[in-house]
């Protein structure tokens, strides 16, 4: 009875140890090319800090720094939110993407309004930079 307990703790312990780990893996800025409306793409720079599960960064791009709100991680699953303004409208933009080495796959897709609402999504790739 005394070594399944221990061996009990034992495992609750690495997976404990395992998701801290996984999840501070992925902190740091992160380079890559996002696709643009008119079929061409652009630099963005996303850095990202995870503590736990909670994701915190900005997204750098044509608008200078947008935190980021929302963000989660869950193994190698992440998602946040970032909030943007097109000519007076507000627009949210969801950002899901899946971490595998020191890169990231994100799905990018919007929310609300006018000036890019109900866009198809983009998918694109950020490097971790070194």
């Amino acid at each position: 009875m005394k070594n399944r307990i221990a061996l009990l703790a034992a495992c609750l312990l690495f997976s404990v140890v395992a998701i801290g780990y996984a999840a501070a893996d992925i902190s740091g800025k992160y380079v890559g090319q996002i696709p643009t409306r008119q079929g061409g793409t652009r630099e963005v720079t996303i850095t990202l800090k995870a503590e736990g599960e909670k994701l915190t960064g900005t997204v750098s791009g044509q608008q200078g720094d947008t935190p980021i709100s929302d963000g989660t991680i869950k193994g190698d699953d992440i998602s946040f939110k970032v909030k943007q303004s097109f000519q007076g409208n507000e627009v949210t933009v969801v950002y899901t993407g899946k971490v595998s080495g020191d890169e990231i796959k994100f799905t990018r897709t919007r929310e609300g309004g006018g000036g890019g609402g109900n866009r198809p999504p983009a998918e694109f790739t950020v490097k971790k930079a070194k």
